[in-house]
């Protein structure tokens, strides 16, 4: 696989599913989605939003080791926020958005993984 496709794509389902999953916790608890007001429920919206952290993590390593570093710098600053900001946020809402994107934070964990 082309280093520069799996790191965009690794890298973008990894900080949607991030600022998601930090979304919906810093909602107040009238705003909240159901499952996230039970205690279970915020335990698992943090646990997807600590694993797609540490996959951003592991995607911008793998970009700067791969990339010219300007690349996935650029990234993780600009392109990545706002095309969550601009595209997924409004289209999906938060919830939505992290329950699409936790499969394939995990898909791009075993993707790292095997073409690294």
């Amino acid at each position: 696989m082309e280093p520069l496709v799996l790191f965009l794509l690794s890298g973008f389902v990894s900080m949607s599913a991030a600022l998601s999953a930090g979304a919906i916790n810093k909602l107040p608890d009238e705003q909240k989605p159901q499952f996230a007001l039970q205690r279970s429920g915020q335990l698992w919206v943090v646990m997807i939003g600590n694993f797609a952290a540490l996959t951003l993590l592991g995607a911008m390593a793998y970009g700067f080791r791969l990339l010219d570093w300007w690349i996935p710098l650029l990234c993780i600053f600009l392109t990545f926020p706002v095309a969550h900001l601009v595209l997924l946020q409004p289209l999906l809402g938060h919830v939505r958005t992290l329950l699409v994107m936790a499969p394939l934070v995990l898909t791009s964990i075993a993707a790292l993984y095997i073409y690294w």
